[in-house]
């Protein structure tokens, strides 16, 4: 019966099996992905592998039972947390298509002259549904980053058959500088991404914004209904900020371009955002450091305009913030996923709650041990990702 369960989900699983009502199985029991979630329990971690090698299981199609199993039970963080913690490694090696191919660089002109950079990763050959065609996804960076932080999320999705595209805003990564500061403007960046958009002719995608990132993507509320910016991904940013967060950056912001090495820059950002990433170790820190900063003539520089910190400085703490939950309920006919780090000082839980409450398909996934923002480095969140993004599927 448990065979038979698992075959019906990866088809869809979509109706009751006969052998679970015949078995008399509660309720509870009787979809098939609920079966084959209440087996996993009891199998070991070297049982559960062999039996899944045996049946050539892939770890794409176990998000997509997942997933099914969520649709009716609400149970995807269970589940997640039982195939993760069973064998999280070796699935991702094990399946990730030979097909992925390294991101390609582009290029493209804003309407007043700049030569903007971005790069593409084509989707992998999944080997799995060939009839559906998974959606694009577009990474929109924070303030002062740059497409280099989306370089884990964007090859895990590359390789489950999703096309990430990341940019990187006038004055950051390879995109070149503004001569003026004042054109470090969200209206000036969204024409920036809406030219980007039209440039590679995508009809539909989902939105993945990190800070910065996640208030374009309510801006393009008003630009992009549901049948073309299909979901949102919030990567630790609401309709409300903390200001307390905002004076932490502007206070940063501009300072330290220059080092001598890599781990210069790695010391710089775990003395100023240690607090925030208490399960950081050096290792990681160096890899944030080569997210942010890299080599220009022998002398490491963070890749980004420091006049980009003139954009904060001209804030004025007197003037009324902006109140931006109107254009998060212009997402309500669509699919949103908010990744809140446990540490944040710029998106709190009350936020959280209220995007939860006010929002009739959000979901909230919390990234233990993180802050501002979340890096996208782990399996667990690449998995809640990906299952998230899974009923987004069109046919071919």
């Amino acid at each position: 019966m448990f065979r038979r369960a698992y075959s019906t989900c990866l088809n869809g699983g979509a109706t009751y099996s006969s052998a679970a009502k015949g078995a008399m199985l509660p309720v509870r029991f009787r979809h098939p992905c609920a079966i084959f979630f209440h087996v996993l329990r009891s199998f070991s971690d070297t049982s559960l592998l062999r039996w899944l090698k045996g049946k050539d299981t892939s770890y794409w199609q176990l998000l997509k039972i997942g997933t099914i199993f969520d649709q009716q039970h609400n149970g995807m963080e269970t589940f997640l947390e039982i195939v993760m913690s069973t064998a999280p490694q070796e699935a991702l090696t094990g399946t990730l298509p030979s097909t992925a191919s390294e991101p390609v660089e582009f290029t493209w002109k804003s309407s007043d002259g700049l030569q903007l950079s971005g790069r593409d990763w084509a989707p992998a050959e999944t080997g799995t549904d060939e009839t559906c065609e998974k959606i694009p996804v577009v990474c929109l960076p924070g303030l002062s980053r740059n497409s280099r932080d989306f370089n884990d999320i964007a090859r895990f999705l590359q390789a489950s058959g999703h096309r990430v595209i990341a940019l990187d805003y006038r004055g950051r990564g390879r995109s070149d500088w503004d001569s003026d500061w004042r054109n470090y403007a969200l209206p000036i960046e969204e024409n920036d991404i809406a030219a980007a958009l039209d440039f590679l002719g995508l009809e539909r995608f989902a939105v993945l914004g990190t800070s910065r990132g996640g208030l374009h993507a309510l801006a393009m509320s008003l630009r992009y209904p549901a049948s073309r910016m299909a979901a949102v991904i919030f990567n630790d940013i609401g309709p409300h900020i903390e200001m307390k967060a905002i004076h932490r950056i502007a206070a940063t912001l501009g300072h330290k371009m220059k080092s001598e090495s890599m781990e210069e820059v790695a010391t710089n950002l775990e003395h100023t955002i240690g607090l925030q990433f208490p399960s950081f170790e050096r290792e990681d820190w160096l890899k944030l450091a080569g997210q942010l900063a890299s080599d220009h003539a022998g002398q490491i520089v963070m890749d980004y305009d420091p006049a980009l910190a003139h954009q904060l400085a001209s804030l004025d703490d007197a003037a009324p913030a902006p109140d931006l939950w109107p254009l998060y309920e212009k997402l309500n006919d669509r699919p949103v996923l908010i990744i809140h780090g446990e540490h944040s000082d710029l998106l709190s839980s009350d936020t959280c709650k209220r995007m939860l409450e006010t929002h009739p398909n959000a979901r909230l996934k919390t990234i233990p041990g993180q802050g501002h923002a979340p890096v996208l480095w782990e399996a667990e969140t690449h998995a809640a990702v990906a299952a998230f993004l899974e009923q987004l599927q069109t046919e071919k």
